[in-house]
């Protein structure tokens, strides 16, 4: 009678706790992408903030496990991404230096506003906003690296605040015209070549973006239909956006303004990367006195993930010799 009454009573913790689960599901879809998020930030050693900086709330991760005195890596990710691009390559680089990884404003967890601008110049400011008042007050080097946007947004930052950024990284970077590709047409013909609305546009994005099988994120069911309708609400954001720096006045701003960057710079391309060609690393490296450029091969356009330990052993290169030769 008491073993009935134990299994009973087990079978009525279970069912409320899936209750539970399922109502909090319901209240907030997107709380199970993070979750997971949470889960593989903390597996890479990071912690998580937010700090107020201008008009926005910015989000971030973060590590303080490093040397005295190692620079800090302020790591910006691309078009359609979030910080949690940047937690491989956070793990290999954990423990030499400090590590601050934000969402963009307007991305991710970072707060956006009805109205406001997110193009090359508006996302320049705020970022070199976010550093005086964020990375500059530890009195440790700053090395900035961006992917993809990001890395047109670091460019700028580079470029018009030679004093607050010690060394520049980046990777697969956009802003510049390079060798034409089907993203690159598909964009100045007024598409959006990583729009998400089904199942099978999520594996057309993920196609693009990754070259190496391995590295693509598992998205299991619920959570493809949650993340789907995620980018869905998003649709008209991300067009705004590409209308600014895939195919407006800023789309080329960056590489124009690359030959004001005298800063120690890491190129770093995958060859198969089909979202900004290769051909894009040589035309910032012609611009950029102080350029090592680093090709990786069996790659994409999201090296940062599929080799993360290759990008770390090139950024890591980049601040140790310091010359950006």
């Amino acid at each position: 009678m008491r073993a009935r009454r134990a299994i009973l009573a087990a079978a009525l913790v279970a069912a409320a706790l899936l209750l539970a689960a399922g109502f909090a599901l319901w209240r907030n879809p997107y709380g199970l992408i993070d979750a997971d998020y949470a889960r593989k930030r903390v597996a890479a050693g990071l912690s998580k903030d937010e700090v107020v900086v201008g008009d926005h709330r910015w989000v971030y991760a973060h590590s303080d496990d490093a040397p005295e005195g190692a620079p800090l890596v302020v790591m910006l990710h691309g078009f359609t991404g979030t910080k949690e691009n940047w937690y491989p390559l956070g793990r290999g680089l954990r423990g030499r230096y400090l590590l601050l990884i934000a969402d963009l404003p307007g991305w991710g967890e970072s707060q956006r506003i009805d109205g406001a601008e997110y193009g090359y110049v508006a996302q320049t400011a705020r970022v070199a906003q976010f550093i005086q008042q964020v990375a500059r007050p530890t009195g440790r080097p700053v090395v900035l690296l961006g992917h993809s946007m990001g890395g047109g947004i670091a460019a700028l930052v580079a470029a018009h605040s030679p004093g607050d950024v010690a060394y520049l990284g980046l990777l697969d970077a956009s802003g510049v015209r390079f060798e034409d590709n089907r993203f690159g047409e598909q964009v100045l013909a007024g598409q959006n070549p990583f729009a998400v609305h089904d199942e099978a546009s999520l594996r057309h994005y993920l196609d693009i973006l990754f070259f190496d099988d391995k590295a693509k994120p598992i998205i299991p069911w619920p959570a493809d239909r949650i993340y789907i309708e995620h980018r869905r609400q998003d649709a008209a954001f991300e067009s705004a956006v590409l209308d600014r720096i895939g195919r407006g006045s800023e789309a080329f701003l960056p590489g124009e303004e690359a030959v004001r960057i005298a800063q120690p710079t890491l190129l770093l391309w995958c060859r198969q990367d089909a979202v900004i060609d290769m051909s894009a690393m040589a035309l910032y490296a012609q611009r950029i006195p102080l350029a090592t450029q680093v090709l990786l091969d069996g790659c994409g356009h999201m090296s940062l993930m599929e080799q993360p330990d290759n990008v770390a052993q090139a950024v890591t290169m980049l601040i140790e010799r310091g010359d950006g030769k």
